[in-house]
């Protein structure tokens, strides 16, 4: 079943130029860019999206490092994406992360684990909702899914 999926490109992926080699990793898994944008996020966004973290004595780390340079925010869509996606992106703990993952293969340390990807579908259509207005997110088909659909 397609669906879509949230994804950030964070500051030490942007530091380090890396936002290139993590498009690439998911497109090249087949997930469809359907939105996709570079800001920079405030205090308002960063403390709506981790307000699970509030009481955290990192809290206000994160929000510091979240706001140090521009971020690119990215829906993606594709059969079980967050699924795929999370795969994809390996374990929050860069040291925990697989070879062969994002994380595992890119990612030095925390707060820098390069990209931050929703967690289920439910989170994944909240999030969604946050960082992208309902005209940024654009329906199209590839021609190779048309392919697929018809034959």
């Amino acid at each position: 079943m397609s669906e879509k999926t949230l994804i950030l490109i964070k500051p030490d992926a942007m530091e380090r130029g890396l936002a290139g080699k993590i498009i690439n990793r998911l497109e090249d898994k087949g997930l469809k860019i359907v939105g996709m944008k570079m800001l920079q996020l405030d205090d308002a966004i960063l403390n709506e999206h981790y307000a699970h973290l509030k009481d955290k004595p990192f809290f206000q780390g994160i929000v510091n490092y979240m706001k140090s340079t521009p971020i690119i925010a990215m829906v993606l869509e594709g059969e079980g994406a967050v699924e795929v996606v999370r795969k994809i992106v390996g374990a929050t703990r860069p040291w925990e992360a697989e070879p062969g993952t994002i994380r595992g293969d890119l990612a030095i340390g925390l707060p820098g684990n390069l990209i931050h990807a929703s967690d289920s579908p439910e989170t994944a259509e909240t999030e969604i909702k946050r960082f992208f207005k309902e005209d940024e997110i654009f329906n199209w088909n590839r021609k190779l899914e048309y392919y697929f659909e018809r034959h």
